[in-house]
């Protein structure tokens, strides 16, 4: 994956200034595996890659029934997971969500190799959500989810890819307070969180990224 250029040019300015100091303390020998590791980063490999190149489909099925307000959350959960998919995966084609929710609302489908098939899909990426919650209490917000991902080849109908990430909790330490954010961002955020979490299967993403998830949790 093509790195932003203003991560590239931190790593280079870094790598720069951290080199010219290792250089005068410890030598040229140093200096060098120094630059190499800052240019490489932090990044983990894609678990998956078999998206690239393909044509997609993202499909999120509810397991249980949610609540009136968050019915609307397996869409947005698919929805931002594609958006991820479609700006890190190379030459990835994410078929628009909105074509995706047009068929499945017209259309009775029982798995997720039929919603693929009818959209021309190479490849199409199910999540079964099986659990997501905004409340910890009547006061207090803490996201939890629970999800499962499974990839098919919609020519073969065979599983390509199977993944049954750990909870998602957000944020992971604490809770947040019903009245420092609205409902509805609060459940925003979570979505947000929970697709980056889904989505880094598919691309090379930084192990450090999540660290932060507390303090975005405002």
């Amino acid at each position: 994956m093509r790195q932003p250029v203003h991560r590239l040019w931190r790593r280079f300015f870094a790598i720069g200034a951290l080199a010219t100091m290792t250089a005068f303390a410890s030598g040229c020998t140093s200096m060098l595996f120094t630059a190499a590791y800052l240019l490489k980063g932090n990044d983990v490999p894609a678990e998956c890659d078999k998206l690239r190149e393909k044509r997609v489909v993202v499909v999120c099925r509810a397991m249980v029934n949610l609540q009136y307000n968050l019915a609307r959350v397996d869409q947005d959960l698919a929805q931002e997971v594609g958006n991820l998919l479609r700006q890190n995966v190379p030459k990835i084609k994410v078929v628009d969500h909105r074509k995706v929710a047009e068929w499945m609302d017209e259309n009775t489908w029982e798995d997720y190799v039929e919603v693929g098939k009818a959209l021309n899909a190479d490849l199409v990426v199910g999540i079964d959500l099986e659990r997501f919650t905004i409340h910890k209490s009547q006061t207090l917000y803490q996201g939890r989810a629970n999800t499962e991902i499974k990839v098919f080849d919609c020519q073969t109908g065979k599983l390509v890819f199977r993944k049954r990430p750990p909870e998602a909790v957000y944020p992971p330490n604490r809770e947040v307070q019903a009245s420092e954010v609205q409902e509805s961002e609060f459940r925003r955020q979570f979505v947000r969180v929970l697709a980056d979490q889904l989505a880094r299967h598919f691309y090379a993403h930084d192990r450090y990224e999540n660290f932060a998830l507390d303090a975005k949790g405002i």
